[in-house]
């Protein structure tokens, strides 16, 4: 009697569907390029010519990685997966314009239980978007099926990126001085922090659900958790082009004060005008239906604002005009301030060290 032997399929790796979604992913992948990229996808590394960059004094090197959490979690239920990709493309590449930097290229890494080849190639397709948008070039990814850890239907997606910048360009602390106005530029919504919260509020025992459509929304839940994350690459660069800028905060995960706190020296403060804008209804709706305290939401959430930048005052007004001109509500929310003795922002700064960063008011009616 014969048996069949144990095989790579048997086991639960499809590669022939891994071979599927290489072919269909190549067209998006083609949108997010640059001269300076060299050969074609799908080789074992990613090159990129840095010789372009040989005009700079001394070029720094700036790299972050990150993903984009239980966010996923939102796309699988929605079945909807052109979208995350913009996600993960926000949270790795603006991290890295926040010292100044260009980014240059970015690399993927998407784990799942199963290949289905039409589903990675949305994933990628929106990977390819957000690159497109930062200016930066996707070099290459990986697909790593894991039958027996994942579910079929499951994955992840996590990305690197890498930028540069000259030595004498670098922003951050050092750059900064009291008298310095703080810029703050609009989210485009809940962005890619904080889900584990808004899920159990919006989709947990109680909660009003995916699917349903909410007034104050003016769209369902599950539409207004998957708004893609805004990408403010270009926008920052500009701003850097054009006026004194010292210092940019990305707000992610562990919110306003706390992210701001990091790019601003110890020995200053900012006091954050609530009464300079009105967060969006999303939040505001996770506060009252969870019966959320404010900190807590401002800990967790971007409440409205997606990144910051920290200018020399007179160029405060030139700011928030050139943002407004490239489509980025932007507005003053506070100015940089000496910092009394003893006194504490409303979070720190993530490894402890940085200003101290309060909200003070409340927020418009």
């Amino acid at each position: 009697m014969s048996q069949s032997g144990a095989s790579y399929a048997a086991a639960g790796v499809d590669v022939e569907a891994g071979e599927r979604a290489v072919e269909l992913m190549r067209s998006s992948i083609a949108r997010a390029q640059r001269p300076e990229v060299i050969g074609d996808f799908g080789g074992f590394a990613g090159l990129f010519d840095i010789s372009a960059f040989t005009r700079f004094r001394k070029p720094l090197l700036a790299t972050s990685t990150d993903g984009v959490g239980t966010k996923i979690a939102v796309a699988r239920a929605m079945d909807q997966h052109t979208t995350i990709g913009i996600d993960l493309v926000a949270m790795v590449i603006d991290d890295i314009v926040v010292c100044g930097a260009e980014p240059l290229f970015m690399t993927d890494y998407i784990a799942v239980g199963s290949v289905v080849p039409e589903r990675i190639a949305a994933i990628v397709s929106g990977i390819a978007e957000g690159c497109h948008h930062a200016g930066c070039a996707l070099v290459g990814g990986e697909t790593a099926e894991h039958p027996g850890l994942m579910d079929p239907d499951e994955y992840d997606v996590a990305g690197a990126g890498t930028g540069i910048v000259d030595a004498d360009q670098l922003l951050g602390p050092d750059r900064v001085r009291v008298g310095d106005v703080v810029i703050a530029m609009a989210s485009s919504g809940l962005h890619s922090n904080g889900y584990s919260l808004a899920r159990m509020v919006l989709l947990g025992s109680g909660g009003p659900g995916l699917h349903a459509h909410l007034e104050e929304l003016g769209r369902t839940v599950g539409e207004e958790l998957l708004e893609p994350t805004r990408i403010y690459a270009k926008d920052c660069l500009a701003l850097t082009a054009a006026v004194d800028v010292h210092a940019f905060s990305h707000v992610t995960g562990g919110g306003l004060a706390a992210n701001l706190a990091r790019v601003i020296p110890a020995d200053v403060a900012v006091d954050l005008e609530r009464s300079s804008w009105m967060p969006a209804p999303i939040f505001t709706t996770i506060g009252e239906r969870g019966q959320v305290e404010q900190l807590d939401l401002e800990r967790t959430f971007n409440m409205g604002i997606g990144m910051i930048a920290v200018v020399a005052p007179t160029d405060a007004d030139a700011a928030i005009d050139l943002l407004a001109q490239r489509g980025v509500r932007a507005w003053a929310c506070g100015t940089v301030r000496a910092r009394q003795a003893n006194e504490q922002g409303d979070s720190e700064a993530k490894g402890g060290s940085g200003g101290a960063v309060r909200l003070v008011g409340a927020h418009r009616e």
